[in-house]
């Protein structure tokens, strides 16, 4: 992915967001942690529990795929190599699934709280040209659809949340312009920013009844308009469709 972007090393750094998250007006704490790896998200969340003794909101968003991506869109399943599944199940779904079980007793014990797996809205359609693909964001769908069931009762809410087509940096990068110049594309012109997704999020939390919502699939778009969220150009971007 980094060669096919024209790029040496991934844009942005921990850190790097950490300072955004301050500057917007939160506290912004950069900590190094790879998800594949059970020991460091279990000290990740103990070190949660232990310097502020609850949590809030959890967001699964540490996918794999880009690890094996060769640039090739759509293909026949059996043209895509299996090394596509490891990065997207082995390195992405089972991401959210670990994090999940380590977040989930802090969760249960304090009786409150949100897990938001982000997911492609796939209701009925299929994800044409990359089953692997489609049957990764159609596990983190069931995977948030299961756990809300086993969290209900104690107060916990967990939902799947889609979407569109944001304009990452690899995504920035792939068309050759940045944030300040995307414009400048007409193909970018149904991009919508990380933030836009991050204030639909900000708003579910925000919700004394978010629990009424536990368990459902739900698109950005949709979620701007129930809120009165916008994107950074003040735009309610529509909903993405493949």
């Amino acid at each position: 992915m980094l060669a096919l972007s024209d790029l040496k090393a991934l844009p942005g750094s921990i850190d790097d967001t950490a300072e955004e998250v301050t500057r917007q007006g939160g506290r912004g704490i950069a900590v190094q942690c790879d998800h594949t790896r059970e020991d460091e998200v279990a000290a990740l969340f103990d070190r949660v529990d232990r310097e502020h003794g609850r949590l809030d909101l959890l967001v699964n968003n540490a996918r794999g795929g880009h690890e094996s991506f060769n640039g090739v869109f759509e293909a026949p399943f059996w043209e895509h190599p299996l090394s596509n599944w490891d990065t997207m199940f082995d390195r992405g779904v089972r991401n959210h699934l670990v994090a999940s079980r380590c977040a989930a007793p802090m969760l249960v014990r304090q009786k409150k709280g949100l897990i938001v797996t982000t997911t492609f809205w796939d209701r009925g359609r299929y994800l044409r040209g990359s089953l692997f693909y489609d049957l990764a964001k159609a596990s983190m769908t069931r995977l948030a659809f299961g756990m809300a069931h086993e969290l209900k009762p104690h107060g916990v809410a967990s939902l799947a949340v889609s979407p569109g087509w944001m304009r990452t940096e690899f995504v920035l990068a792939g068309h050759k312009t940045d944030e300040a110049r995307w414009q400048e594309k007409p193909e970018l012109a149904r991009t919508e920013s990380p933030r836009y997704l991050g204030r639909a999020v900000a708003a579910l939390a925000a919700d004394p009844a978010v629990m009424d919502k536990t368990g459902e699939v739900l698109r950005v778009a949709d979620l701007a308009r129930a809120y009165g969220v916008t994107d950074i150009d003040g735009r309610q971007v529509e909903a993405f469709e493949m």
